[in-house]
């Protein structure tokens, strides 16, 4: 059961209740994983093939050699065989959803008329991005559909997918259909930092991507960091959180089932529970423990709310809107009465799930935004996953002879007033050609 840690009312007990937040999320990467990291991207960067070959070896499969690297559209093929039907009829369901939501977002290029100057903006999507699918301990199909469908709605015309062989040098089949149900044009056994930096620099078998995105473990993370620059990332995100805010309405086994499947990831998922309702509170951590005792992973369960899960008993919903802000969560789940009166007071979280029926596993799946979002804090600056990762903005400037006319004398002492002679002379010779406020513009 997490721990009842505070009772916010006010500015003051919201910062006692925040420090105490912190230093239970604060997770300081080790120096030797950073360290780590490195040693392989450069060894990748330097080797190539042998370097991801000889790491996969020694993380996924003993047994793994440099042919295997590409899975062949065989494998893919035969993938199909081993999927259940309604497995895959759902899937598809969930990646339209996915697709569809995706395709909304898209901007649009323009070019507008603005006193003699056409101004806009060209967008085009990268021409490649690679996609890193973890392993862990279940087949993560769900991160395909979520990250390859938002590259697919930007119009990305090739997206590899990156993911880790098994022991046997198989990978489990649903990743391997769901890769090919989502438009994939080709699919690595490989996975971690070694996968990031083939990805990012290109081998002799993987070719090189303008994008890496997807989640991992630390030593992705960390690969992500360093490539960045040589190509974009989409954010370095760190283990799973959620924050559940629940008025006196709430159905305490629902928020307790909320609760914990948050908690099942990694053994170190932050998940908070604001409630104004002592009652509420009282029955979630009652039925918290009954439901984690029919779980498969329970003691990861366990571990996430002993370490990392918490409990704020506030005030009123201002105070759990004010909680929210400061924690920023990755997932925040508005389990209230209105939910949309309370939605105009958050304004920091990764993705909001507004009433109690709207649950996180909806989007997890099947809703339509990707479930690739920002962790540790970074919603307050950043965002989930979309089409907007995978595009370029190109900003366009037209200038006709009067609006070069309009800018040009004050662009000429602008310049020369930062010491920068060659960009007014730049401008001073279209005027003396005939341009601008000396020239024929003036003079009609």
């Amino acid at each position: 059961m997490p721990e009842l840690i505070a009772v916010v009312d006010g500015r003051r007990d919201l910062e006692v209740c925040l420090r105490e937040l912190s230093g239970r999320r604060l997770r300081r990467q080790p120096a030797h994983i950073e360290q780590t990291a490195r040693e392989i991207v450069e060894r990748v960067v330097a080797e190539g093939d042998a370097a991801v070959v000889e790491y996969t070896r020694r993380f996924d499969c003993p047994t793994f050699d440099a042919d295997q690297l590409i899975v062949g559209l065989d494998v893919i093929e035969a993938a199909y065989d081993q999927a259940p039907g309604e497995w895959v009829r759902a899937f598809r369901a969930a990646r339209q959803n996915v697709l569809a939501y995706h395709e909304r977002q898209m901007p649009r290029s323009w070019l507008e008329e603005f006193d003699g100057m056409l101004m806009g903006e060209r967008v085009r999507p990268v021409r490649s991005a690679g996609v890193h699918v973890p392993g862990f301990s279940a087949p993560l199909f769900a991160t395909v559909a979520m990250t390859v469908m938002p590259a697919r709605a930007a119009g990305v015309e090739r997206i590899a997918v990156a993911t880790p062989p098994r022991k046997d040098g198989t990978i489990d089949p649903l990743v391997l259909v769901a890769a090919a149900e989502c438009g994939a044009t080709e699919v690595y056994r490989m996975a971690g930092a070694q996968a990031v930096a083939a990805l990012a620099y290109g081998t002799d078998r993987v070719e090189p991507v303008a994008m890496v995105v997807g989640p991992g473990n630390p030593y992705v993370t960390a690969a992500k960091r360093m490539v960045a620059g040589q190509v974009g990332i989409d954010s370095l995100a760190g283990p799973s959180e959620s924050m559940v805010i629940a008025d006196s309405h709430a159905d305490p086994s629902w928020v307790a089932a909320d609760v914990v499947c948050q908690a099942e990831h990694t053994g170190d998922n932050t998940v908070v529970l604001a409630t104004d309702s002592e009652d509420v509170a009282a029955a979630v951590g009652a039925d918290i423990e009954a439901q984690i005792a029919k779980l498969g992973r329970a003691e990861l369960i366990r571990q996430s709310l002993g370490e990392h899960g918490m409990v704020a008993l506030v005030a009123d919903m201002d105070a759990a809107a004010a909680l929210c802000n400061e924690l920023a969560p990755e997932h925040l789940q508005l389990s209230v009465r209105d939910p949309l009166a309370l939605l105009d007071r958050i304004e920091n979280a990764g993705a909001i799930f507004l009433g109690e029926l709207a649950a996180v596993p909806l989007g997890d799946y099947a809703a339509g935004p990707s479930h690739v979002l920002p962790t540790g804090g970074a919603a307050r600056f950043s965002s989930g996953l979309s089409v907007h990762d995978f595009l370029k903005r190109s900003s366009l400037i037209y200038a006709t002879e009067r609006g070069f006319a309009r800018l040009s004398r004050d662009v000429e002492l602008l310049a020369e007033a930062e010491g920068l002679d060659a960009h007014a002379a730049a401008v001073r010779l279209r005027r003396r050609a005939g341009f601008g406020p000396t020239g024929r513009e003036e003079e009609g």
